[in-house]
């Protein structure tokens, strides 16, 4: 354990086609822990990516997977 912390690189990004799947967020009701998903369209399959903890999380997400943040739903 040291005490600086050494740059990460961003993990390599798995592109999505738009057409088949769409970003949303999948928001705990009890905790309110919320997770970025890429739902499939037609079965409503969830990919969990990456856990959502702040608004800089959203925007390093919406970055990473190239998709705007207004575009991105919340489901419950």
């Amino acid at each position: 354990m040291g005490l600086f912390k050494r740059h990460q690189p961003e993990p390599e990004t798995t592109a999505f086609d738009p057409a088949v799947y769409e970003p949303v967020i999948r928001s705990s009701i009890c905790t309110g822990e919320k997770v970025a998903c890429m739902r499939d369209r037609t079965t409503g399959k969830l990919q969990e990516l990456m856990l959502i903890r702040s608004d800089e999380d959203l925007a390093v997400f919406c970055r990473r997977y190239h998709v705007r943040a207004e575009d991105v739903k919340t489901i419950y």
